[in-house]
């Protein structure tokens, strides 16, 4: 099973970034925890600040994996782009968000990936991955 994590703006800076919101793991170290705890599964990894870049790497594995796990971050509020790359290719996407952005300014309240997406993980922290690639594996 190909299933890959797609990681948005501003996530690479987890572990330096807000960490009363984010935790101060960085997601390299989480990444390698994952691939020991998962390992009978092929997981992948990709983070980019561009939201084109995004957009073309769901085009790119969205039609031969298994499972897509997307933190678009920002993106998740404001491109309608990733929302239709999401609507265009037939790998199941999980959208997941480190903090409940329900309890966050009011912008964030929107998604774009949702309505596309086989479900929503937040506010799990940094579980939220694991729990999505749990929704994979049922």
């Amino acid at each position: 099973m190909n299933i890959i994590i797609i990681n948005g703006p501003n996530l690479n800076l987890l572990g330096k970034r807000e960490p009363e919101i984010y935790g101060s793991a960085t997601f390299e170290d989480y990444f390698a925890a994952l691939q020991k705890q998962f390992s009978k599964v092929n997981l992948h990894y990709y983070q980019s600040n561009i939201e084109g870049e995004l957009i073309s790497k769901l085009q790119e594995v969205g039609f031969d994996y298994d499972g897509i796990i997307l933190n678009a971050g920002a993106y998740t509020h404001t491109s309608i782009g990733i929302g239709d790359a999401i609507k265009a290719i037939t790998t199941p996407v999980v959208e997941v968000h480190i903090s409940n952005t329900f309890d966050r300014e009011a912008f964030r309240h929107q998604s774009y990936i949702s309505a596309h997406a086989k479900g929503v993980i937040l506010g799990f922290g940094i579980q939220s991955y694991q729990l999505a690639i749990q929704s994979f594996l049922s």
